[in-house]
């Protein structure tokens, strides 16, 4: 389907078109058949971030997995997982269950991005992030997720930098050893955000993912971040392809969904589905239009990059 035919068939879900045939109603939105009904599966599993679709679908987190469902989406992601009631996170996790979709990563609670460095060596810092290993058990059994997503912190600069390197390797072994035997995966993710946080580079994480040698470690390769830091997205991503277990996307500059920067993101995607990637690539990003018109272009984006068959 084409770009403009997509959205003008999507209008139907704001309201802002009407046209012929039954309204179908769940939750607190409504959702012609005949647009449903196009909305098949994505060709990649793209998992929408919570509130992405909170213009149509209210603040329920449970309503925005019903309406990503509709609209094709098989996964989400839920950075603020952990800090939702027990109840709601069952309920999360029974929904994803029934309609068989995937929960993306949730953050593993460890203070915050920079806090609490595993690159200082500390014991108490080591300690606050086995503890949020622990709970990630529990989380996950709750939602039925295998992905936390890890970041080790800022650099410790009273210390060489292959020390530091040594301090994250043994504590993310001790993590590591708490979720290995659950089947969870902690993804390390490099970022843009600040030059204080010590992971910065994809290389950098293939390093520490060898050190700490384990299928409970692997490299979450947020496309967003890897634009600014590294670039070179496509060999840096092959460079790197055994210890990746996840992807993120947002373009660049803004932090956006695809085609609002200069990420050529149908040739990325089709180059990572021709490798065999299927898991989840989390969509967390912002959008480049409020309300409900810009939940309607971000879904036909995603739809214009994934269009990479054929």
């Amino acid at each position: 389907m084409k770009r403009s035919q997509f959205i003008s068939k999507s209008l139907l879900i704001t309201g802002t078109a009407v046209g012929g045939g039954a309204l179908h109603a769940f939750g607190n939105h409504t959702m012609g058949n005949a647009v449903k009904q196009e909305n098949k599966p994505f060709n990649l599993n793209y998992g929408p971030h919570q509130g992405q679709f909170e213009n149509h679908a209210g603040k329920s987190m449970i309503d925005q997995i019903q309406f990503a469902y509709d609209q094709g989406f098989r996964s989400i992601e839920d950075n603020g997982f952990p800090g939702r009631s027990v109840e709601e996170q069952e309920r999360i996790g029974s929904l994803l269950a029934k309609l068989g979709m995937t929960m993306g990563v949730f953050v593993l609670d460890k203070g915050g991005n920079g806090a609490n460095t595993l690159a200082a060596g500390k014991q108490e810092y080591v300690d606050i992030f086995l503890k949020g290993c622990r709970q990630a058990v529990e989380l996950a059994k709750r939602c039925g997720g295998t992905y936390t997503t890890v970041v080790p912190g800022d650099f410790a600069r009273n210390l060489p930098l292959d020390i530091q390197t040594a301090n994250v390797i043994e504590a993310l072994r001790r993590g590591a050893e708490i979720l290995e035997p659950h089947g969870i995966i902690m993804v390390l993710e490099p970022l843009s955000d600040t030059p204080d946080l010590f992971l910065r580079t994809s290389t950098q994480t293939y390093l520490i993912c060898k050190g700490v040698n384990s299928p409970s470690c692997k490299i979450l390769y947020d496309v967003y971040h890897m634009q600014r830091n590294e670039g070179d997205l496509i060999t840096n991503i092959d460079r790197c392809w055994d210890e990746i277990a996840y992807f993120q996307t947002g373009d660049n500059p803004g932090r956006r969904e695809p085609t609002t920067g200069e990420i050529n993101y149908k040739n990325l995607f089709r180059h990572i589905y021709d490798k065999g990637y299927r898991g989840v690539v989390g969509m967390e990003h912002g959008k480049s239009m409020e309300g409900k018109e810009g939940e309607v272009k971000l879904i036909a984006a995603y739809r214009e990059v994934d269009a990479f068959l054929g």
